[in-house]
């Protein structure tokens, strides 16, 4: 019998950096693109603000949703959408890794709920410690207990999903990372941003980081390389290709 063809795994673009960073390195799905490796799974970027419909469950190897400058609790129309075939992918046991925005989305899609940090923002290079949960859970076991990662973010998730598994969190934010169903994350942080990335959103947010009383200078010196939680994207790929090759063989 001839070998099906691999399904794509979803890039779903839900916002777009700043202009000066994106002429020089690319945008979210090129960053998340290159964090996933030498991937054998092809790649389809969708972008429902756009209009693009996003694809059924059975079209897909699995999705990876990205970080947005816009508010989930703002219940846009493309949002409130795609929060909607979210959960459609969880019901079918479709592999979803939701980021920043996309990690609030589908908490607040499955029944938590996404709203503003009661502290403001979380920004810069930050230590995230692993929940038990983690230890045997498929993509973050064998990271470190504690880990350092890049975040940007006003808004969390504020409650989970009464399913909900909480696998990540530090003293700022109690959810870093959780799962839902066998195979859907979402990740507070940016396993797609590196070091260059993180110093760009530090110095466009500089005016806004001053107004607060942090000192951008600061913050700047403090961002480092997140090597494990950069690896994530390939972890979640290699899930991905290893349903697909199931999927092939039976």
């Amino acid at each position: 019998m001839p070998q099906l063809p691999a399904r794509p795994l979803a890039i779903v673009k839900l916002g777009d950096t700043f202009p000066q960073l994106r002429e020089r390195r690319g945008d979210f799905e090129h960053w998340m693109a290159s964090g996933l490796g030498t991937t054998r799974l092809p790649l389809r970027v969708v972008d429902p603000r756009r209009g693009d419909a996003l694809p059924p469950a059975s079209d897909i190897s699995g999705a990876i949703v990205s970080g947005s400058h816009a508010m989930v609790s703002h219940r846009a129309a493309w949002s409130e959408a795609t929060g909607r075939w979210l959960a459609g992918l969880v019901a079918e046991g479709t592999p979803v890794l939701g980021i920043c925005f996309g990690h609030q989305l589908l908490a607040d899609a499955l029944g938590g709920e996404a709203g503003d940090h009661p502290d403001g923002m979380e920004i810069g290079t930050v230590e995230v410690e692993l929940a038990p949960a983690a230890f045997d859970d498929a993509l973050l076991q064998g990271l470190p207990t504690r880990f350092d990662a890049h975040v940007v973010h006003a808004q969390s998730a504020l409650r989970l999903p009464a399913d909900a598994v909480r696998l990540a969190g530090n003293g700022f934010e109690r959810t870093h990372a959780f799962r839902i169903g066998a195979r859907a994350w979402g990740v507070q942080f940016h396993p797609e941003f590196d070091a260059d990335v993180m110093r760009g959103y530090v110095d466009h947010l500089a005016d806004d980081l001053r107004s607060r009383g942090d000192d951008p200078a600061v913050l700047r010196e403090r961002v480092r390389q997140t090597p494990a939680a950069s690896s994530l994207l390939e972890r979640f790929g290699q899930i991905a290709e290893a349903l697909e090759d199931a999927r092939q063989a039976a």
